[in-house]
């Protein structure tokens, strides 16, 4: 093992929709343990979302409450939320994206970002955001439509420098790129933070044709993609944590290397069903 592989990592960890820090960290325990068993010292942080959701909200919840009204509390939690209608916005995004910035600011640096769902959509925005340049096409696509989505002031400090430098990696599971043009900042250039995407195959929620457009806005050079046998889901098998450690492996001891997007798929690996 390099000496490299003996650093302790910290990794912000991004719930999904209708979920929170919390419930995430219990939803990803056997990740947790695997990283700490390849990285030492290793410590995974898990923020809430700022948006506490209504029990309409949540898909299949079920009220205990004969009148519960919209204050009946869910424990679920958004990072923002698809405005209703062909609405372009999505609204809360700006307090989301402070409550990741207030997160970096007390507990980061971070090396790395991983995220569910919206979890992972937000997670490549964060990715996209700590990169050189990203502020100044901002800038660019504000300046030639001020109707764009500007770029966050939360990720900037007092002194005009970016909160952090950018993150070793990104690890997207099941997520999906901002589909409207307002947010094409996020993603134009390219993202090119190595990122690893996993993709399922089952999955309802954020089919494939949803992920390809985050994947295909990420430079090709820098990402894996990886099709496990699933639904919306983050897969906790050895198999799939496997190619996660992998990964980070090879980003943070610079063995990453630029070439065309790789991916696997379930006929290619030894799944244990």
């Amino acid at each position: 093992m390099s000496t490299k592989d003996n650093k302790g990592l910290k990794i912000l960890m991004l719930h999904g929709f209708t979920q929170s820090g919390p419930h995430f960290h219990d939803k990803t325990r056997a990740l947790e343990k695997a990283f700490i068993k390849a990285f030492p010292s290793s410590s995974l942080h898990y923020p809430t979302g700022p948006l506490p959701l209504r029990p309409a909200d949540v898909p299949g919840f079920v009220s205990t409450s004969q009148d519960p009204g919209d204050k009946e509390e869910t424990d679920s939690f958004a990072w923002w939320r698809r405005q209703s209608g062909d609405s372009p916005l999505y609204s809360g995004m700006d307090k989301g994206l402070e409550r990741i910035a207030e997160n970096i600011r007390q507990e980061g640096p971070f090396d790395g970002v991983i995220g569910f769902s919206q979890g992972g959509a937000a997670a490549a925005i964060v990715a996209s955001l700590l990169e050189p340049g990203r502020r100044h096409a901002f800038e660019t696509a504000y300046n030639k439509d001020p109707q764009k989505f500007k770029y966050p002031s939360s990720f900037v400090n007092d002194d005009g420098q970016i909160i952090q430098p950018p993150v070793k990696f990104a690890i997207v599971y099941s997520g999906f790129a901002a589909p409207f043009e307002l947010y094409s900042a996020f993603y134009q250039p390219k993202i090119t933070t190595p990122v690893l995407h996993f993709l399922g195959s089952l999955d309802t929620l954020v089919d494939e044709a949803r992920g390809r457009v985050l994947i295909d806005s990420c430079e090709s050079g820098s990402q894996r993609v990886v099709t496990h046998p699933g639904g919306h889901f983050l897969p906790s098998q050895k198999v799939w944590l496997d190619p996660a450690i992998g990964f980070v492996k090879e980003c943070v001891n610079g063995t990453a290397t630029k070439k065309a997007i790789k991916e696997d798929d379930v006929e290619d690996m030894d799944v244990p069903f």
